[in-house]
C-alpha cells in the first residue's frame, strides 16, 4: 500500500510540473489517504505484534 501511495505522489508531482492541476490535486489527494492508511495498518500491526508477545 505505500508503494501505491509513493506511485499517487510521483504522478502528482509530474502533474503538477505539467501544469495539470486538477489531476495533480486528485492524485496527492489519494496519495495522502493511502499513506494515512498505510500508518494506521502500520501502528495495528505493531500494537498487535506487542500484544501476542507478552503472552
Amino acid at each position: 500500500m505505500l508503494g501505491w501511495a509513493v506511485t499517487f505522489l510521483i504522478i502528482a508531482l509530474i502533474a503538477a510540473v505539467l501544469g495539470f492541476g486538477g489531476i495533480a490535486g486528485a492524485a496527492s489527494g489519494i496519495a495522502e489517504i493511502l499513506f494515512f492508511i498505510f500508518l494506521v495498518l502500520l501502528l495495528v500491526s505493531v500494537v498487535m505484534h506487542f500484544a501476542r508477545g507478552r503472552q
